[in-house]
């Protein structure tokens, strides 16, 4: 089994607007999570040591359940990188099992993540997430999920500049 996912994509934004969209919370709300799935809690602690909680609620034809996970931070460098663990997690971000809240027993446990950002012009930054962990037999559709949140993170700035 792949024991990482990487995700890249040169987003039309600054490297300032890029980072604001991991760090704020209305703005991680607007993306987080796959098509058609809502986040509407985004409480952010965005330190070295803080956490953040983040829920996602899938739409009913998808059985309309709500998931938790949280992201705690290990290292931060402005505009740079960021660096977290994220767990799944119940609505008070305590760290569950996997299994305990519907996922598969490969699904990991604790997933490392490393997110860089590179300027690539005045107006254009790439941004590459990695996450580190073996996701067995939800890979595809961990790799898709986080492709389709950058998509929307395209939309918002798309959705800015008109």
């Amino acid at each position: 089994m792949t024991k990482y996912i990487s995700v890249s994509k040169i987003f039309d934004a600054t490297i300032e607007e890029v980072w604001q969209i991991w760090i704020d919370s209305e703005l991680l709300k607007m993306w987080w999570g796959p098509d058609k799935f809502i986040c509407d809690i985004a409480k952010v602690d965005f330190r070295v040591g803080g956490t953040t909680l983040l829920n996602m609620k899938a739409p009913k034809s998808f059985g309309g359940a709500e998931h938790f996970s949280i992201w705690t931070y290990t290292k931060i460098e402005l505009h740079q990188s960021i660096e977290y663990i994220q767990n799944l997690s119940d609505k008070d971000g305590v760290k569950q099992k996997p299994t305990s809240v519907g996922m598969p027993p490969d699904f990991p446990v604790d997933i490392k993540t490393v997110v860089t950002f590179k300027i690539i012009s005045k107006d254009k930054t790439e941004v590459t997430v990695n996450e580190y962990a073996d996701f067995g037999q939800t890979t595809h559709f961990a790799k898709i999920g986080l492709e389709q949140c950058f998509d929307k993170i395209s939309n918002i700035f798309a959705n800015r500049k008109k």
